[in-house]
Parts: structure tokens; sequence; C-alpha cells
């Protein structure tokens, strides 16, 4: 990738603020495979990683390279949905989700300082890469932008060298994100109560927005284990049987791609991204009602019911790779700097 009228490759900033910490979210866990990616693209572009001054102390050498000292650059990637407001380079932004738009799902400081920097980036953003076809209605409906200089870029995930078979998993429901409102972890709990025998829920994920209320009166047969590491999360997929996913809002959903991956049998939601995600190898119920969700575990806890969605998963997670985002990602620059 060169500039137009250089003989020099161009030089991409990318925010890489939410790649730093010890408790990733999925974007910082999208940031770091993205860039590791498209580094080892041929031909790509020269990659520079910046920082916004609260992670700088944490961010890996050089620590020069600060969130707004970006105009020197050719290209600036804003990975979540902000932008330098100062430089001249051309400006993409990835747009996750507008969640805090589309319902009560935080706090009212946080919808407005959310709204506000989501505004902002997408009036500076010469492109706008949104992770799914919802996402992009989204970033058309509530920001106003052009729905033809958004394109639209999934994300990938990693392929296990080898997966547990069904019959040697555990009767475990995992569910995988953080514990909060918009996840609709209290009904789950609610509707995990119909399934029988000696089946556990355990739930996997930081405290998140009305956390208290989701956990309230916690039954004996689930498990709040908190933040896991990416290794406990990859044992954890390796044990289960079930991924229980019923969001009522999300502009992906990596935990769906991810079970399946791992030969997990899936139940998710039929609203915003996730039934784009699963496709048909997922069973998909109403997240708003809680007697659809039990009647989806009840149905899983039959092995044939599960082998089926789990070889669906397999080939559907197949379809999604971190080499394809990274070719997909680096089209977006080339067209803008081409």
């Amino acid at each position: 990738m060169r500039n137009r009228g250089s003989g020099s490759a161009a030089v991409i900033g990318l925010d890489a603020t939410s790649s730093v910490g010890k408790e990733l979210s999925g974007v910082g866990k999208y940031s770091l495979h993205l860039m590791d990616t498209l580094a080892q693209l041929q031909n790509g572009p020269l990659l520079r990683r910046y920082y916004r001054p609260h992670r700088w102390v944490r961010a890996p050498f050089p620590k020069r390279l600060l969130f707004d000292s970006a105009p020197n650059v050719d290209l600036f990637h804003g990975l979540n949905q902000r932008l330098p407001r100062r430089g001249r380079a051309k400006m993409v932004s990835t747009f996750h989700d507008l969640f805090v738009l589309s319902g009560e799902y935080s706090t009212a400081d946080f919808r407005t300082r959310f709204a506000g920097q989501a505004r902002e980036a997408a009036d500076r953003s010469d492109r706008i890469i949104a992770v799914s076809e919802f996402t992009k209605r989204q970033v058309v409906e509530y920001l106003g932008y052009p729905k033809e200089q958004i394109a639209v870029v999934p994300h990938g995930v990693v392929m296990p060298l080898s997966v547990s078979p069904i019959d040697a998993r555990e009767k475990i429901v995992l569910s995988v994100g953080a514990v909060q409102k918009r996840k609709n972890t209290r009904r789950l709990i609610e509707a995990f109560q119909a399934m029988g025998g000696d089946w556990q829920l355990w739930i996997a994920g930081s405290a998140g927005f009305a956390a208290e209320e989701m956990l309230k009166d916690v039954p004996p047969n689930v498990r709040v284990l908190g933040y896991v590491s990416d290794r406990e999360l990859e044992t954890l997929y390796r044990r289960a049987a079930v991924l229980a996913f019923p969001s009522l809002d999300e502009g992906f959903g990596i935990p769906v791609l991810e079970a399946m991956a791992h030969g997990v049998a899936v139940l998710t939601s039929n609203r915003s991204a996730l039934p784009e995600v699963a496709g048909d190898a997922a069973l998909i119920v109403d997240p708003f009602e809680t007697e659809a969700i039990a009647e989806g575990l009840k149905q899983l806890e039959s092995i044939e019911a599960r082998s089926e969605f789990v070889a669906k998963g397999l080939e559907r997670a197949r379809e999604f790779s971190w080499e394809g985002s990274a070719a997909m990602t680096a089209a977006v620059y080339g067209e803008l700097l081409n």
C-alpha cells in the first residue's frame, strides 16, 4: 500500500488504547487481533500504535506515540469509535455498537459521554468500518452517516487445533460476557431453572451495569466466576456443552463465534446482530421471553440436538477469520489513500 504520488509505504496510525489492561473487553481483543494480523500482511502498510493518556503509562514502548499526536501519519484508524481532534490524516473509525443510544443499558452520564464521542468520531471519519450490517444500520439511523461510506468488516475467530467431543463435555451451560442488564443475565438465570438433572449455569464475566440486580438471589446451581483470562475461557469452552447468549443488544457477539469454533452448541437471541452472526448454526430465541429461553435450553439437553448445532457451528465459525478481517480493513485504507 503506497501513498498517491509517493514511492514510500503509507503510514497508518492505530488507536491501540483498548488493547492495554488486565481485563480486556471484546473491543480490546478485536484491537489486538486486528493490529497483529494487519502487521503480518504482505506489502501491508507501516503501522504505529497510539495510546490515550489514561492508558499511556501501561503502554508498551515507544510511549511517545500519544493518541492526540497522530497528525504525522497518512491515515489514522480509531479502533473504538474515537478519533484524535488534531491532524490532517485521513480518518477511519470502527463502530462496534450503539446500544447506549438504542436503550437504557448504562448510566445516564455514560450515555451522554459515549453519544458525544460517537457523534464526534462520525463527523471526523472519512470512512466508517462497522462490524456488522446491524451496526451499519444503527450508524446511519442514529448518526446520519452516509451508508455508502460504511464498510462492513466482521470480527474473526481463532479456530483451535482440536475440540472436545460432545460426549466428553460436562453438563455446563456457559454464559460469557459482562454481567449486566443488556446481556439479559437475570432472565437467563430464571430460564435456566427449567433444566433438569445436574446441569449447572456458569457465568463468566466482570460486573457491569445493574449487576447487583442481575445477580440477586442466585440459586445454588449457578456459579458466578467473575472475569476470566483467555486461558481460563479456553478451558471453559472445552468443558461446556452449551453457550447461552440471549443478549438484548449486540453489535456483533464475539462469544457466539468463539463457542462455535470450540464445538459448543449455542443458544442466542433473535435481536440485533446475533442472527446475522449465528446464521442457522445456533438455536435462536426471543430474549424478552423467559419461557422461550427455557424451552431452548431444555431442547439442548438432548445430545442429538446439540450435535446438530455443533456441526453447523464449526462450519459457520470457519467463515470468519482475522486474516479476512485484516484484508478487508486494509482495502478500506487503500481506497482512501490511492
